[in-house]
């Protein structure tokens, strides 16, 4: 039986009036005890998918207890590590992190070696097959991260719809477009209502893992997909600061990364989600 915890944002909302009375106490019991269970936060699909693949099949020949707590919405797992909720989560690539991380005074980090996979972003549309049919005055949701709006302007940038201003980096908004030929407008979005806009828009920048949730295959029907070559939007397991050698940690990077774990990765999401190991 899957032994998964599911939190919503509106229970997380809740529950965050009193983490600031025991989020201390619950990071040094987690950190300083290698017997516990290493509680991991992930989005559901597929890093929830992929953490329950390893807690079943994988995880007691390694020694590890795992438990996997899913979150519907990918926002508060970085305040769940920071406030010591959660040992890890597994959720996010580096332009966010680094984003959060600035914004919030945070010091979550990526775990060495523990790069597990890449979501290629897409777009999506229920009226046009390719972004060039799209029509001057289209609207375009974009997810209304920092990072991810910049990522979803650049591969709209790689279609040929807009161009970007010289030098833009990850923080590039609508307002760094320096060419919009198509005048298209832009929807920002909270990226899980992205799937839920397709009737209401033009076309939808999504990310891989509200894709899957919703049905939607960056191989198969995006009308456009970020390249998997030099990426780096791979997604990986993340820690605060100082937890990166504790042992459970070890062992749960070892086996994101193991053979089994690109295999299930290969069988399962038929390109939709890409080993980057």
């Amino acid at each position: 039986m899957r032994n998964t915890a599911k939190f919503t944002t509106a229970v997380l909302a809740a529950g965050a009036l009193t983490l600031g009375l025991t989020a201390c106490g619950a990071d040094k019991d987690s950190a300083s005890d290698a017997s516990a269970p290493l509680k991991v936060a992930a989005t559901p699909t597929p890093q929830g998918e992929i953490l329950t693949y390893i807690k079943d099949k994988l995880a007691k020949k390694a020694g590890l207890e795992l438990e996997v707590r899913e979150f519907t919405d990918y926002v508060p797992l970085n305040p769940a590590v920071q406030q010591g909720e959660v040992d890890a989560n597994y959720f996010q690539h580096q332009p966010y992190l680094d984003d959060f991380n600035k914004k919030n005074g945070t010091d979550i980090v990526a775990v060495p070696n523990a790069t597990v996979h890449l979501e290629p972003l897409g777009v999506y549309s229920q009226g046009v097959k390719k972004l060039t049919d799209l029509k001057k005055g289209a609207t375009v949701a974009v997810p209304n991260d920092t990072t991810n709006e910049a990522r979803a302007l650049k591969l709209l940038e790689a279609g040929g719809v807009i161009k970007l201003k010289a030098g833009v980096g990850y923080e590039a908004t609508p307002k760094d477009i320096a060419s919009n030929p198509r005048n298209l407008q832009f929807k920002e979005l909270e990226a899980a209502q992205l799937p839920r806009s397709l009737g209401d828009v033009d076309a939808a920048v999504i990310n891989g893992n509200y894709a899957l949730e919703a049905d939607l295959s960056p191989a198969k029907d995006a009308i456009a997909a970020e390249s998997p070559k030099d990426n780096p939007y791979g997604n990986f397991l993340a820690v605060k600061k100082g937890n990166e050698d504790d042992p459970r940690v070890q062992k749960l990077a070892k086996l994101l990364t193991s053979p089994e774990v690109k295999k299930f990765i290969e069988d399962k999401y038929d390109g939709a989600v890409i080993a980057a190991f």
